[in-house]
């Protein structure tokens, strides 16, 4: 019989609504899953005043399975993230890069009737990822959007242990790239505006801290061989630039609609690499999930209720720029 839930669904005129959904019966390897937590990313900022409920960072606990779901089962603690399907054949999607499938179903573009804004979701259990047995869904769920976003951009960089890394910005996303670079060996380095993020930045792992607000030159020890901007928009790319060691990985993470402008000539006679990326594939981010468990990486996070004025309460702390880091809505069940 069709299954209907609860959402949370952001409106053209910009308001949110809480209204119904209702998916036909499990077919395939559909799986029920009655949403325990979600994250609040900024791409759901983005996609606020878009007719489509909102959510992309959910964790939960799976009701009921389709006929073709031979892995997960009643009870089992899951999770999921940007991406919902891919075409399964093309040869992205059959060499690990189904993120890059030209029939990829993701946050915004499909299935626009859910999210992790809500009660329950359905999602084909193939793109869904099991919780790790000593990490709770409230740690995980901003790691299905957030940490697998930075994470990917480590892995596509081949960042190496011996790595100096700069982190630039220390927020939803930098915060968690600081913790992963530092406990897979890497000197990290980290860039924030002033130095009111600091002694935050060495608790999580940095072993430098430059404040750049208004520099011209940043005075680096020794430069970096990979950097993983991860701020609200594009930075002075002249600025870091001068501070990439030669066959350096530039890795950029802002979603930002404005033409990349880089220096030439510095990127040709160093020659550095611009790495783009967005979320990992299913096997990294499995692997991403289980070293974070391993290494007890968490989010520094605020909590929110997962109600109607949870969700305007959480979307209006991340719009106005503080949220320290990442918001996680509970499910009061």
């Amino acid at each position: 019989m069709p299954v209907e839930f609860t959402v949370f669904k952001s409106s053209k005129d910009g308001s949110i609504v809480q209204g119904k959904t209702e998916r036909p019966d499990l077919k395939g390897d559909d799986v029920l899953i009655r949403i325990t937590h979600s994250g609040v990313c900024g791409t759901d900022i983005h996609y606020w005043g878009t007719d489509m409920v909102l959510g992309h960072e959910g964790t939960g606990v799976v009701e009921a399975t389709g006929p073709d779901a031979h892995i997960l089962k009643k009870g089992d603690r899951v999770g999921w993230g940007y991406q919902h399907d891919c075409c399964g054949h093309c040869r992205q999607s059959l060499t690990g890069w189904e993120t890059m499938c030209a029939e990829r179903k993701m946050y915004g573009f499909a299935d626009l009737d859910q999210g992790s804004f809500g009660t329950h979701a359905v999602w084909r259990e193939a793109f869904l990822f099991k919780v790790p047995e000593n990490m709770s869904n409230e740690d995980a769920a901003p790691l299905m959007c957030g940490g697998s976003t930075v994470f990917n951009a480590l892995n596509v960089a081949q960042v190496r242990p011996t790595a100096r890394v700069g982190i630039l910005g220390l927020g939803g996303l930098g915060h968690l790239a600081i913790q992963f670079a530092a406990k897979m060996g890497c000197q990290v380095v980290v860039f924030s505006g002033t130095d009111s993020k600091k002694e935050e930045a060495f608790k999580l792992g940095a072993k430098e801290f430059y404040a750049t607000k208004g520099a011209k030159d940043l005075k680096l020890h020794q430069p970096l061989d990979n950097l993983i901007e991860t701020t609200s928009s594009q930075p002075d790319w002249e600025l870091y630039l001068k501070v990439m060691a030669p066959n350096g990985v530039i890795s950029p993470l802002s979603v930002d609609e404005n033409d990349l402008k880089i220096p030439y000539m510095p990127l040709l006679l160093n020659g550095l690499r611009i790495q783009g990326g967005i979320v990992c594939a299913r096997q990294v981010h499995r692997e991403m999930l289980e070293f974070a468990a391993i290494h007890n990486i968490k989010p520094v996070k605020m909590t929110f209720p997962l109600t109607l004025e949870g969700v305007k309460e959480s979307l209006k702390t991340l719009q106005e720029g503080k949220m320290r880091y990442r918001g996680v809505l509970i499910a009061e069940n």
